[in-house]
C-alpha cells in the first residue's frame, strides 16, 4: 500500500472503509483511492507526497470564514416553538391538473392551491424541486437531476400570467385560435405530462412575448434590467450557458451538455465564450429574460402565503446535486469531482439494491469548496431559501460525509468521502436565520451514528413517514411515540402511496422490473407486506380509528377505503412531531408511486403522472372535505 497515497486520501476525507447494513467490512482499496483522487482533479502521475504537500499549504492559506457566516442553530417559527402543530400539503407542482393550465401544474395552480389549503388551515405546501432542468432537451425530467440549483425550472411559468401577454394582441389571437386550443386541451388530458409538447408550446409562445418585450415593453423593460442587475454575474453564466446549449443543439442534435460542446467553449473563462456572449447578446437576454418570469411568479405566490396567514408558506426541495452536462457544473467545474473519469454520488450496497447506487450526480470536492469560501453551497442554499418558509435538504447526511462511486465502476467499489460538517450545518443554519426559513432534513437510509443528534442540536427537523415509522417488533409506532422535532408523513414520493402500499403494487412493479436481488428477499418481503397490513388496521384500532365495519382482517379489505385513508391521517395527527405533510396522491387514493428509485423513465413513468382530479374539483371532493375536518379536530 502506498502510505504517501493514503495520507493524501485521508487529507481528502476519503475513508478507509464503511459497513454495510448487514455489517461486512468494506475496506477502500487502493485503485479506488487513486480513482477519486484522480476525480478531485489530482495528477497521480506527480508524486504522491508532493500532492499532499502543495495540498497541505494550500488549505494553510485559506482564511478562515468569518464568526458572522456560521450560526449555532435553524430557525424555528414562534408557533412551532409555542408547541404548535402545523400540517400542509406535498405536491408535485407539474402533476397539477386545472382547467386552465397548459398541461403542466404552474405557478398560477401553485397560487390558487395557497388559497385552497390556507382555507383549510393548512400552514404550508411542499413542492418538488424546482431547480432549472433543460429547455433544450424536456425530456430530461427528473427534478433531482438539474442543471443548475439555483435558478427556477421556466416551465411552471404561466404564459397567461406573463404581463407583456395582456398587451400582445398577436400572441392573444394565436393562443386563441382553434388550432393552438386544440394542442392546449389534447396536452390537459393526457394522464401524464408530455413535456416535450409542453415546452414546444409554451417556449413557442413566451419567445413571441419576449420579442414584443424587447420592443415595447417600457416600464417592464426597465424592471427587468433592474432585477437583472441584482442577480450578478451568476444570472449572467447561466443565461450564456442556456444561450451555448441552445446553439450547439441546433446544429447537432447529439451535442448535449458542456462536455459535448467544442473545447474551447467549455471554459467558462474562454476568449471563445467571451466572444460567443458578445455575438448572442439576445439569446442571452432571452434566457435571463425567462428567468425573470419565474422568479416574478414564484415570489407572488410567495407573497400570497403571507396574505393569507400561512404560517410557513412554500416548503422547497434541495436536490443532493446537480447533473454533470448542466450550468451549475460548468460554472463550478474546478470545484466538481469530474477529473480523470470523474465520480458520482450514490449509496452502498443494501437489501434492495445488492449492487449499490449511483446517482449520476457529481459530488462537491471538500477541499476545493473551503478554497473558494463555500461560494457553491451558499449560493444555493439563499436562492433556495429566498421565497420558502421551510426548505428540506435532500439526502441531509451529505453535510457529513457521500458515498462516492467512480466513473464507469460498480457502486460495490465506492467509497465514503468526509465533509467538513460543523461548517456546513453552520452555513445552513446561517441562511436558514437570514431568511427566516426552516430546515428538514431528508435523513432515510444509511444515517452515520450521532448523525441525528447534531441536526436535533442544531434545530433541524427529522423526516418521518410512517412506513418507517417501527417499533424493534416491526409494529407502526403509535402517535404518543413519534419525535416532536419532527416532520411526519404517511408516505414520500420515492416511496409507494397508501393505497400501492396496501396492494403491494410497489412490489409487483419491483418484480416486473427485477429489481429484487433474489426470490428469496422478494419471497420475504411480500411476507412482510401481509403481516404490515394486519399491523396498520391494529394501530388504527388501538387509538380507536378504525372505521365502522371495516374488518381488523386486513384479507377482508381488498384495498384501502377513503375511510381508512383518513383514518391513517388521523392517526399521524395525533403525534406530537412539529409538520404533518400530506400527499394528494394519498388523499385521492393513487395506487401509482410517484418514482421508483433505481428505474429510468423507459422503465418506469417516474415525474410523469398527474394527479386524477383537477384543482377546480378539489372543495367538493368528499376525500378532500374529510381530510380537512379530520385535520382541524386532530391537530
Amino acid at each position: 500500500m502506498n502510505d504517501a497515497l493514503t495520507r493524501l486520501a485521508d487529507a481528502c476525507g476519503i475513508a478507509h472503509e464503511y459497513h454495510d447494513i448487514w455489517g461486512n467490512h468494506h475496506p477502500t482499496s487502493e485503485s479506488t483511492r487513486r480513482d477519486l483522487l484522480a476525480a478531485m482533479h489530482f495528477d497521480l502521475s506527480h508524486d504522491a507526497g508532493v500532492l499532499l504537500d502543495e495540498l497541505m499549504a494550500a488549505e494553510r492559506a485559506i482564511p478562515a470564514l468569518p464568526a458572522e457566516a456560521i450560526a449555532q442553530r435553524c430557525h424555528l417559527p414562534a408557533v412551532l416553538a409555542d408547541g404548535g402543530r402545523l400540517w400542509g400539503l406535498s405536491v408535485q407542482l407539474y402533476g397539477l391538473r386545472s382547467r386552465r393550465n397548459w398541461g403542466i401544474g404552474d405557478f398560477t395552480d401553485l397560487a390558487w392551491l395557497v388559497d385552497l389549503v390556507a382555507a383549510a388551515g393548512g400552514a404550508f405546501i411542499g413542492l418538488n424541486p424546482l431547480h432549472a432542468l433543460f429547455p433544450d432537451n424536456p425530456a430530461h425530467i427528473s427534478p433531482y437531476s438539474p442543471s443548475h440549483r439555483v435558478f427556477l425550472n421556466v416551465l411552471y411559468i404561466d404564459v397567461e400570467a406573463v404581463p407583456e401577454f395582456a398587451a400582445c394582441e398577436s400572441v392573444q389571437c394565436r393562443v386563441a385560435s382553434a388550432e393552438f386550443q386544440a394542442r392546449l386541451s389534447a396536452l390537459r388530458e393526457t394522464p401524464r405530462v408530455d413535456y416535450v409538447g409542453v415546452a414546444r408550446l409554451k417556449l413557442e409562445v413566451l419567445r413571441a412575448l419576449f420579442d414584443f418585450h424587447r420592443a415595447h415593453a417600457g416600464a417592464c423593460l426597465a424592471g427587468f434590467a433592474v432585477w437583472r442587475e441584482a442577480q450578478g454575474e451568476a444570472l449572467e453564466r447561466f443565461a450564456l450557458f442556456e444561450a451555448l446549449q441552445a446553439h450547439f443543439r441546433a446544429q447537432d442534435p447529439d451535442c448535449w451538455g458542456w462536455p459535448a460542446w467544442p473545447a474551447e467553449y467549455r471554459d467558462p473563462g474562454s476568449t471563445a465564450v467571451a466572444a460567443f456572449r458578445e455575438d448572442h447578446a439576445v439569446e442571452i437576454d432571452w434566457h435571463a429574460w425567462l428567468q425573470w418570469q419565474a422568479y416574478e411568479q414564484l415570489a407572488a405566490v410567495a407573497r400570497r402565503t403571507r396574505e393569507r396567514g400561512m404560517a410557513i408558506g412554500l416548503y422547497r426541495d434541495l436536490a443532493v446535486g446537480a447533473h454533470p452536462g448542466g450550468a451549475e457544473v460548468w460554472h463550478w467545474q474546478t470545484v466538481f469531482a469530474i477529473g480523470n473519469g470523474g465520480a458520482n454520488t450514490g449509496a452502498p450496497p443494501d437489501e434492495l439494491n445488492l449492487l449499490g447506487q449511483d446517482w449520476g450526480l457529481p459530488p462537491l470536492i471538500p477541499h476545493r469548496l473551503r478554497a473558494v469560501g463555500y461560494a457553491p453551497f451558499i449560493e444555493v442554499l439563499h436562492a433556495n431559501m429566498k421565497h420558502a418558509g421551510a426548505l428540506r435538504i435532500d439526502h441531509v447526511m451529505g453535510l457529513m460525509r457521500l458515498f462516492w462511486v467512480p466513473g464507469d465502476t460498480p457502486a460495490t467499489e465506492g467509497a465514503y468521502v468526509h465533509y467538513p460538517f460543523d461548517t456546513l450545518l453552520g452555513l445552513v443554519a446561517r441562511a436558514s436565520l437570514d431568511h427566516a426559513c426552516l430546515v428538514i432534513g431528508e435523513d432515510l437510509g444509511t444515517v452515520p451514528a450521532g448523525f441525528r443528534e447534531r441536526l436535533f442540536a442544531a434545530g433541524v427537523l427529522s423526516y418521518h413517514p410512517l412506513i418507517f415509522e417501527r417499533y424493534p417488533d416491526g409494529n407502526f409506532r403509535l402517535p404518543a411515540d413519534m419525535p416532536r422535532q419532527a416532520l411526519v408523513s404517511a408516505s414520500t414520493h420515492d416511496l409507494p402511496t397508501l393505497a400501492g402500499f396496501w396492494q403491494g403494487v410497489d412490489l409487483e412493479i419491483r418484480t416486473q422490473l427485477m429489481l429484487f436481488p433474489n426470490n428469496e428477499v422478494r419471497e420475504r418481503l411480500i411476507t412482510e407486506r401481509d403481516w404490515d397490513r394486519g399491523r396498520l388496521l391494529w394501530a388504527l384500532e388501538r387509538e380507536n380509528l378504525l372505521p365502522p365495519g371495516v374488518s381488523k382482517d386486513p384479507k377482508a379489505l381488498a384495498e384501502l377505503t377513503p375511510e381508512v385513508i383518513t383514518a391513517i391521517h388521523a392517526y399521524l395527527a395525533r403525534s406530537p412531531a412539529m409538520l404533518l405533510s400530506v400527499q394528494p396522491e394519498d388523499v385521492f387514493a393513487c395506487r401509482d408511486q410517484i418514482n421508483v428509485p433505481g428505474t429510468l423513465e423507459d422503465q418506469h413513468p417516474n415525474w410523469q403522472r398527474k394527479l386524477p382530479v383537477t384543482l377546480e374539483a378539489w372543495p367538493e371532493m368528499p376525500s378532500w372535505q374529510a381530510l380537512v375536518t379530520v385535520l382541524a379536530a386532530e391537530r
